[in-house]
């Protein structure tokens, strides 16, 4: 069995039962961590709907917390799941602006790691940064059937 992430009558991505159980509930931890919510509707018999806007929102500020943080687990924690978003976002004709995202964080840094060797650490440069997350997203899109 599969099911089915869609925007109208495109298929997004089309993956198994545990990945997609996976998945979502994923999206409810990042929407509580967001405080927003992401546009990715209820399952209801095998498919779900994707509410464009409101994802392209969600994409964009999954992408900001993202780079504002430094916190070695928070970013293992993350990726992949962030990577995923990435996937649906390109496949829906959502544009990253990477430049933006990539720029030097304005203001305080959030969950940034401390260490007692190295004290505390800065987010990677932006091109490492949107380079790191652009492959993992472009690995795991080959294994996303539609």
């Amino acid at each position: 069995m599969s099911q089915y992430f869609d925007i109208g009558d495109e298929t997004l991505w089309n993956p198994s039962n545990g990945a997609s159980r996976m998945f979502q509930r994923q999206v409810a931890v990042f929407e509580a961590e967001l405080e927003l919510p992401s546009g990715i509707g209820p399952m209801e018999n095998d498919e779900c709907q994707i509410s464009l806007d409101t994802f392209e929102t969600f994409v964009n500020a999954l992408l900001m917390k993202h780079r504002r943080t430094s916190h070695a687990i928070w970013l293992a924690l993350s990726e992949g799941f962030t990577a995923t978003v990435l996937v649906l976002a390109e496949r829906a004709g959502i544009k990253v602006d990477w430049a933006r995202h990539g720029t030097a964080p304005e203001g305080p840094l959030e969950d940034v790691q401390v260490s007692a060797v190295t004290g505390m650490s800065a987010p990677s440069e932006g091109e490492a940064w949107a380079a790191g997350l652009r492959e993992k997203a472009q690995e795991l899109s080959r294994r996303m059937p539609r």
